[in-house]
């Protein structure tokens, strides 16, 4: 396949890389083996020796790595933006545990609804995505297959969860035995779905999914960490860290520790590990994730609603921790992750301003009340500080940063040869002036791949 066009890609944080009029060339599998100027000497060779069609893309658009969405809760798309007004502990009662029980026991409703949102995925340029699902082996498979068949990159969780916080004794498995056996059996399953497949076709992934740790016995999740641990084909896991004050409380009174240390206990913080929020951390805290090499996935949507506070998403950069975006349906109500990039950056600059203000007028750190110190590490004017999030940081945490944190292929989020061809064709708007009253768009996603 040969493909002439503009490229966009960001390979570090904050540097964007326009690359006008280029030749692409991709191998039946599907990974790139050219990538030069279309007037390269080299290209003009391969086009001359090529039996390959050229594909040249229209002219006002442009070719970006599909988008990353490191958290999602596939079950939840089934009522996504509704009840936001609770608490997390409250909204999960009401909300998520009826919606993910409901499609537990309706395979027919699983599958209509996991269909449409691959497809809603696609229309929003993911390309690839790290899935929350429900606690029955046969709908997360439902969810895989759905994920397979639209082409996605899918990083499937069936959820492990022993401990009933809500009173629903049908939504809970049975003890850490069943619980672990049933994530085993999933794993063997769900990776027996493509086993067939040529080796660049596989496109889903189980993921071990302790749902969060007052869900999680200490036995599970030393089962879970053991599990990974033994693991030859390096099983992802994912879960929740320090989401919300109720959930934190939760667990102070019930375990009489901290999430993050009950997590490192059990052996659960690793290189392929990815904890969504992680918004009350202390600057110690990230520097045991980072020294872990374990990711966060940054949704600064749902933190608005469940949080109350903002992420240190400089502050984690700084420490090298890996980060990228998550939508984090239904807690956040909209699967376009470039609306989680826009919120990414307001929040940014809004914790910037209040911590900014805070030292001026009172010489304390702003969130030294809610005991989150990531700040206090990193005076400012601080010459190793990450700067403050921008569009083009966004851009990178959405693909690079994501493909990085999500430990895809090294050179996924990119279009150097080498790299897997997972791309988006972008249109940019008329630079003609619209009619008075006429809404125009940033841009328009039309496909997430060619």
């Amino acid at each position: 396949m040969l493909v002439r066009g503009t490229l966009v890609t960001l390979p570090t944080l904050g540097d964007i890389q326009i690359l006008h009029d280029h030749l692409l060339a991709i191998s039946p599998t599907g990974y790139i083996t050219h990538h030069a100027p279309f007037s390269a000497p080299s290209s003009q060779s391969l086009l001359s020796s090529s039996s390959e069609q050229l594909t040249t893309l229209p002219h006002g658009t442009f070719l970006l790595p599909t988008f990353v969405d490191l958290h999602l809760h596939a079950p939840q798309f089934l009522y996504q933006g509704t009840g936001l007004h609770l608490p997390l502990m409250q909204w999960l009662d009401t909300y998520a545990f009826n919606a993910e029980e409901r499609l537990d026991n309706d395979p027919v409703l699983a599958r209509r609804v996991y269909t449409q949102l691959a497809l809603r995925l696609i229309e929003n340029g993911t390309g690839s995505v790290l899935l929350f699902g429900t606690i029955r082996e046969e709908t997360n498979l439902i969810l895989a297959e759905a994920m397979q068949h639209a082409g996605l990159h899918a990083y499937v969780g069936k959820l492990s969860m022993d401990i009933d916080i809500a009173s629903r004794p049908t939504y809970t498995e049975s003890s850490p035995c069943a619980a672990l056996s049933a994530a085993t059996s999933f794993v063997h399953r769900c990776r027996a779905l493509t086993s067939t497949l040529p080796a660049h076709r596989r496109l889903v992934e189980p993921v071990l999914t302790p749902r969060f740790v007052p869900t999680c016995s200490d036995e599970l999740l030393a089962g879970l960490g053991a599990l990974a641990a033994a693991d030859t084909q390096g099983l992802r896991i994912q879960s929740h860290l320090a989401e919300s004050s109720d959930s934190i409380s939760w667990v102070s009174h019930t375990r009489h520790t901290t999430e993050l240390d009950i997590f490192e206990h059990s052996a659960l913080l690793t290189p392929r590990t990815i904890l969504a929020h992680c918004t009350f951390l202390s600057a110690d805290s990230l520097a045991q994730l980072a020294a872990h090499g374990t990711g966060i996935a940054h949704c600064p949507l749902s933190n608005a609603y469940f949080s109350a506070c903002t992420f240190p998403l400089r502050q984690a950069l700084t420490a090298d921790v890996k980060v990228g975006l998550g939508t984090d349906i239904a807690g956040g109500y909209s699967l376009d992750v470039m609306s989680t990039m826009r919120w990414a950056v307001g929040v940014a600059r809004m914790r910037e301003g209040q911590l900014a203000d805070a030292r001026e007028v009172t010489g304390v750190q702003v969130d030294d009340a809610r005991e989150t110190t990531a700040d206090a590490a990193m005076p400012p004017g601080d010459p190793s500080e990450v700067p403050v999030l921008d569009w083009k940081g966004a851009l990178y945490l959405a693909t690079r940063g994501g493909a990085s944190t999500l430990g895809l292929h090294p050179k996924s989020g990119t279009f150097d040869i080498g790299a897997p061809f997972d791309a988006q064709l972008s249109k940019c708007p008329s630079l003609s002036l619209p009619p008075l009253g006429t809404h125009l768009h940033l841009f328009i996603i039309h496909s997430p791949a060619l």
